[in-house]
């Protein structure tokens, strides 16, 4: 399975200065129970702002100029050469832009979290793509001071 995880605000940003410009208690509780045991890929800037392998899954991080390798951690050079590397584990796409953008036609699902909040700010959003290519489901909710609504999108056969 490829799927896509990832978590935009009601103006479909997902990052601003180099971060997620948010911090939700939960909100990243999903990202964790669906990726652990899995293959996270990521592009340099997503695994830069983390600043370390996420545990207990493999991280392949996608760059040109980083050539990082070692326990649960690899680099590949494009998003096709890291999903050979998966040897058809289960995948998620985690950013940023360049990636996303690169994987919604190949994906099969795509995790959403829909946060409800405006960032007028922000200089990352979340690419476009056609809706009617996929089944939307709501999956959960939460939140506190700022609510946030789980997407699933599956790819319609």
């Amino acid at each position: 399975m490829i799927g896509l995880i990832a978590a935009r605000s009601k103006n479909n940003v997902i990052g601003r200065d180099g971060k997620i410009p948010w911090r939700i208690r939960g909100e990243q509780k999903q990202f964790k129970e669906l990726t652990t045991g899995n293959v996270v890929i990521m592009g340099r800037k997503s695994y830069e702002e983390i600043g370390h392998p996420l545990p207990n899954r493999m991280n392949i991080i996608v760059s040109g100029t980083l050539n990082l390798s070692g326990p649960n951690i690899a680099t590949a050079r494009s998003l096709e050469e890291a999903l050979r590397m998966a040897e058809g584990r289960d995948v998620f796409i985690s950013g940023g832009y360049g990636l996303f953008k690169e994987a919604i036609p190949i994906v099969e699902r795509m995790y959403l979290t829909e946060v409800d909040l405006e960032v007028p700010d922000g200089d990352v959003f979340f690419p476009d793509f056609d809706e009617n290519d996929f089944e939307k489901e709501v999956i959960g909710a939460g939140g506190d001071e700022i609510r946030f609504t789980r997407m699933l999108y599956t790819r319609k056969v």
